[in-house]
C-alpha cells in the first residue's frame, strides 16, 4: 500500500501540507476511505471527525468546495440560500477531477492541481468540525488521509465557516 504515497495527487497534498507548515503526516490506510464511515472505521475515530471535501457546481459554473463533517449530510438548499444562489448542483466525477485533480473518494481540501481552489472556488467549512480537536481529511487517494484541525483547514483554505446542516 505504500505505493499510494507515490501517486501524483498524494504528492500534491504532501507538498501543500509542507508549504503550509501543517504538522500532520499522510497516513496510508489498508482499507478504503471513500466514505466518511469507512475512514472513521479504519482510523478508529468518530465519523464526525472525518472532514469530507464535497465539490458542487454553482449556477455560474464555478466550483464550490464544502469541507463538511462526516456526521451529517450537507443541506444543499440551506447552503444555497445562505450564499445567495438558486441551487447547488452535485458535480459529476469527471468535472470534479478536472477542477481539483482528484478522483471522487480521494478529494482533498488542499493540493488542487489548478488555481481553481484559491481563485475561482468558493470554499465553506462546516462549523461542526470545530467540535473536534483532530479531524482527518482525504489526501488525494481513497487510501490516504491526513490529520489536521478545523482552525488549520480554515486558515490554509481561506474557507468561510458555516453551518451546513440542520442536524
Amino acid at each position: 500500500m505504500e505505493e499510494v504515497l507515490s501517486k501524483a495527487a498524494v504528492k500534491r497534498v504532501r507538498a501543500a501540507i509542507e508549504a503550509n507548515s501543517l504538522p500532520g503526516e499522510i497516513k496510508v490506510l489498508q482499507e478504503s476511505a471513500k466514505t466518511a464511515a469507512e475512514a472513521a472505521a479504519a482510523l478508529g475515530v468518530e465519523v464526525g471527525q472525518i472532514a469530507s471535501s464535497l465539490v458542487f457546481q454553482l449556477p455560474d459554473g464555478s466550483p464550490l468546495l464544502i469541507i463538511t463533517s462526516g456526521r451529517h449530510r450537507v443541506d444543499t438548499q440551506m447552503v444555497a440560500e445562505a450564499i445567495g444562489v438558486s441551487k447547488l448542483s452535485r458535480a459529476d466525477i469527471d468535472w470534479v477531477k478536472s477542477v481539483s485533480g482528484f478522483s471522487v473518494g480521494g478529494v482533498a481540501p488542499i493540493g488542487w492541481q489548478s488555481e481553481n481552489l484559491t481563485t475561482q472556488a468558493m470554499i465553506l467549512i462546516d462549523e461542526a468540525l470545530n467540535d473536534y480537536q483532530v479531524v482527518w481529511a482525504a489526501a488525494g487517494h481513497p487510501h490516504a488521509v491526513f490529520p489536521t484541525s478545523f482552525t488549520e483547514l480554515q486558515a490554509v483554505t481561506g474557507a468561510k465557516r458555516m453551518k451546513v446542516s440542520k442536524e
